[in-house]
């Protein structure tokens, strides 16, 4: 019975283990993609206003690139947003780890 025990410990490990990579992954991805996404948006905007694709991308990546440098220029915004994602990283190891103390009590 101890074995089986451990099993469902570790699978929840696993499993919790899955959740967190995935999240970290997905909150890193959509810092990404969201300007992406913003560019494309405004391409599409600028295509049916009249301008080609090529003058809208130019001024889409020149409206990101700007949004981007406020952004940047922000005092203490890109610290924190990049905090926030390294606290949901330990957070997540913390909760990992939590478990190998269950993983012991079970083997007694």
């Amino acid at each position: 019975m101890n074995k089986i025990n451990v099993a469902l410990v570790r699978l929840f490990q696993f499993v919790v283990f899955v959740f967190f990579t995935f999240m970290v992954l997905a909150y890193f991805g959509a810092m990404i993609l969201v300007p992406l996404d913003l560019v494309v948006l405004i391409i599409k905007v600028l295509d049916v206003a009249g301008l080609g694709g090529m003058i809208g991308a130019g001024v889409a990546v020149a409206v990101v690139g700007y949004l981007g440098m406020v952004v940047y220029k922000t005092p203490g915004l890109v610290n924190m947003i990049v905090e926030i994602g390294l606290d949901l990283i330990k957070k997540g190891k913390e909760r990992v780890e939590a478990f190998n103390a269950i993983v012991e009590s079970v083997k007694r």
